[in-house]
């Protein structure tokens, strides 16, 4: 078995730079800073799916994320109120993790953000911009 990421993911991110046993991309959505971890671990849609090595390298990955969604949002003049951290899986079962910048100012404060409208698209050239800036954070 090989690893792809599923469509769905691809859809409506960015390709970053990789991580050490992750893909890390951008989500195209202007209401938050937004990174999306995968683990290229083939056929793993849950956490116990990965081996106990595997586990704490993804932690310290969602850690780095979560430090790299902070400075996202300080260079879009927007300081992170509080960094929401979720493998949820429902709609796409790959695993996959999301780091969701949050301000106590943002449309659906303090609402979780899963299947609460639409995506916005960044402006254009944007969603380049920022990935240029997370790839450089690292």
């Amino acid at each position: 078995m090989t690893f792809e990421i599923d469509p769905r993911l691809l859809a409506n991110s960015a390709a970053l730079p990789p991580l050490g046993l992750s893909d890390l991309r951008l989500m195209d959505d202007a209401r938050f800073p937004w990174l999306v971890l995968i683990p290229r671990v083939p056929g793993a849609t849950e956490l116990d799916d990965l081996d106990a090595g595997q586990r704490a390298v993804l932690i310290e990955e969602i850690a780095a994320a979560g430090a790299m969604v902070r400075r996202l949002g300080e260079a879009l003049g927007r300081p992170i109120d509080k960094l929401n951290t979720a493998a949820l899986g429902n709609v796409t079962p790959q695993l996959h993790i999301h780091i969701v910048g949050r301000r106590r100012d943002d449309p659906l404060w303090p609402d979780p953000i899963w299947g609460r409208g639409a995506l916005e698209p960044r402006a254009e050239g944007e969603t380049s911009r920022l990935a240029g800036i997370a790839a450089g954070l690292r």
